[in-house]
C-alpha cells in the first residue's frame, strides 16, 4: 500500500517502520509544548496523508511514554478515515501529577494502517441465542 503525505516544511520528520517487524511508524511533535498534569491537548504533527479508500490509519499510544511518564490517549485508538486531508494532530494526555514538557521531533505516538470492513446493517426483531447470552464485564470468568 502506498501512503501519500505532505509535510508543512522540511523539518517534519517523516514517518517511517523502525525495524522490519514493526507494525507501526512513530509520529513526532511538530512543536514544543507542555502537557500540564491531567490536562490533555492537541498536539500538531505537521503531516496530512492521503489514505487509499478501504483503509484506515489508527493512532495509538507509545508503551514508552506510558510507562516513564503517564502519557496515553484519550481516544486510543484515533482513526483517520481515507477521505480526511488536513494535518493530523494526537490528542495526548497526562495522567501523571507532573508537568509533561514535549520538544519538535519528540516522538509522540505511532500509527498502523488497517483495512476497514463497510458493514451492512439489519433491523431485527431478535437475535440468536448464545451461552453468554447479556452477561456483561466479567461474564466470560476474567
Amino acid at each position: 500500500m502506498n501512503i501519500k503525505i505532505t509535510v508543512k516544511d522540511s523539518t517534519v520528520i517523516v514517518p517511517e517502520y523502525k525495524t522490519a517487524g514493526s507494525a507501526g511508524m512513530d509520529i513526532c511533535a511538530y512543536e514544543d509544548g507542555v502537557i500540564e498534569p491531567h490536562g490533555r491537548k492537541l498536539v500538531p504533527t505537521g503531516i496530512s496523508m492521503e489514505i487509499p479508500d478501504g483503509y484506515e490509519c489508527q493512532i495509538r499510544p507509545r508503551s514508552g511514554l506510558a510507562l516513564k511518564h503517564g502519557i496515553g490517549l484519550l481516544n486510543a485508538p484515533g482513526t483517520i478515515d481515507s477521505d480526511y486531508r488536513g494535518e493530523v494532530g494526537v490528542i495526548l494526555y497526562n495522567s501523571s501529577a507532573e508537568p509533561f514538557h514535549y520538544k519538535k521531533g519528540d516522538r509522540i505516538a505511532q500509527m498502523v494502517f488497517a483495512s476497514v470492513v463497510k458493514a451492512e446493517i439489519t433491523v431485527v426483531t431478535a437475535l440468536s441465542d448464545t451461552v453468554r447470552g447479556e452477561g456483561g464485564f466479567g461474564s466470560t470468568g476474567l
